[in-house]
This record gives C-alpha cells, structure tokens and sequence, in this order.
C-alpha cells in the first residue's frame, strides 16, 4: 500500500533516498543540491511528498499554491517504479491538497503552471530511468491531464545556481476551464518572477524572456 508522506527537513529519514531519486531522474543542473533544500523543506507554502511502497521512496511530487494569483505549480512529479499506480496516486492526493489549500486561503483556483520537457527538441533523451519518466511517455500523460503550452520561447535559470539558461522545456498550464485559449500575461510574469526569486543569477535569455511577456497583453495556450 502506498503512503504519502510530507518531507518537511533535510534530517527526514526519506529525504536523502528522495534526493537520490530526483538526481537519477533529472539533468544535474535541474537538481537542487542537497544542503540547499534545507530552506525550500521548511518552507511551509512549499509542499514536498514521498510515496512511500514498503518503507522505500518510490515517488513525489512537490507543489504549492499562491492565493493572490490563483494558481499552482507543480515542481515535480516523479516515479520510481513501474506498475504500482504511483502517478495516478501522486495526482490524487495532490489534487485534494490543492483544493483544501485553495479553500482555506477563500479563493478558487484558475489553474495550475508546470515546466514540461520537450523530447522533439531536447537532443538527449538518457535521463529518467525508468519508462514512466521517458519525455515523450511524461509529455502524452500530461496533455492527456489537460495541460496546454504557452506559445513563448521559455527559458529558465539553471537550479545549479550557475545562472545558465535551460531550455528545451514548455512552460505549461492546466486551466480550470479547458475551454480556456489564452492566459494573462501579467499573471505568468508576476508569476515568474516569484517562482524564480530565489536564484539570483539568472541569464540574459530569461530576463529578455520577461521583457517580451511583460509587453504582451495574453498569451496563447496551445495543445502540447
């Protein structure tokens, strides 16, 4: 039986397999390491779970949700076995986290961000581990939730602290209303730029970025 289980510290016994799982998953440079997760893991908006499969960390998500713009992020979901209903049972729980955070801030979610890897332009296609994790498996499961691309060149500031620009990503939205064919441009800068406040080197290519959304009116939202 899976267990969700919140990691709040670096000194949790599940967050040192945890961190081991996002390094055999993810490019280095999309890895917090591990003495700076300190902070992020005390941080009571920011939400880390494990599922937990017979005392071992088989997967997470981390998410949180910002009630002054109506919307949430999912960081990551990750899977570390096949065949245990892993992603459907991170998406659940997730989902009803979500809803209570919404409620007990007095506000209804518009919808929820997400940076989505794409395999059609990324030139390697090694990382991941397992078959759940392949780009092109995790970018099917996630237009078949009902994410859309923001039609924008994204790019954003490595993780590393090194200030690259990392690209080969989408940035993704799923809208409340999936009828929904545009998105606010204010509302993905201000975003943004509380997202990414806690990396101070970021490259000329992002801050070019945020100039173009912050000229722009919406922004289209496009099928993945």
């Amino acid at each position: 039986m899976l267990t969700y289980h919140r990691i709040t510290s670096i000194r949790d016994p599940y967050f040192g397999s945890l961190h081991k799982l996002l390094q055999t998953i993810f490019p280095p440079e999309e890895v917090l390491a591990y003495e700076l997760w300190k902070e992020p893991l005390e941080d009571p908006s920011i939400h880390v779970y494990a599922a937990i499969y017979e005392g071992e960390v088989v997967g997470s998500t981390e998410y949180r949700y910002y009630p002054e713009l109506r919307v949430a992020m999912t960081d990551f979901t990750i899977i570390g076995k096949a065949q245990l209903g892993i992603g459907r049972f991170l998406l659940r729980n997730r989902e009803r986290d979500l809803q209570r955070l919404a409620e007990q801030s007095g506000t209804t979610s518009i919808g929820m961000f997400a940076e989505i890897y794409d395999p059609f332009r990324a030139a390697d296609h090694s990382f991941g581990g397992i078959s759940p994790m392949n780009p092109y498996v995790r970018r099917e499961v996630l237009s078949h939730i009902g994410y859309k691309r923001l039609n924008l060149s994204y790019v954003h500031p490595s993780w590393d602290h090194a200030g690259e620009a990392v690209t080969e990503l989408d940035l993704g939205f799923l809208p409340a209303d999936d009828g929904q064919q545009t998105i606010d441009a204010s509302l993905v800068a201000s975003f943004l730029e509380g997202y990414y406040s806690a990396l101070p080197n970021k490259p000329e290519q992002w801050h070019s970025m945020m100039d173009h959304i912050r000229a722009s009116e919406t922004i289209e939202l496009l099928p993945l």
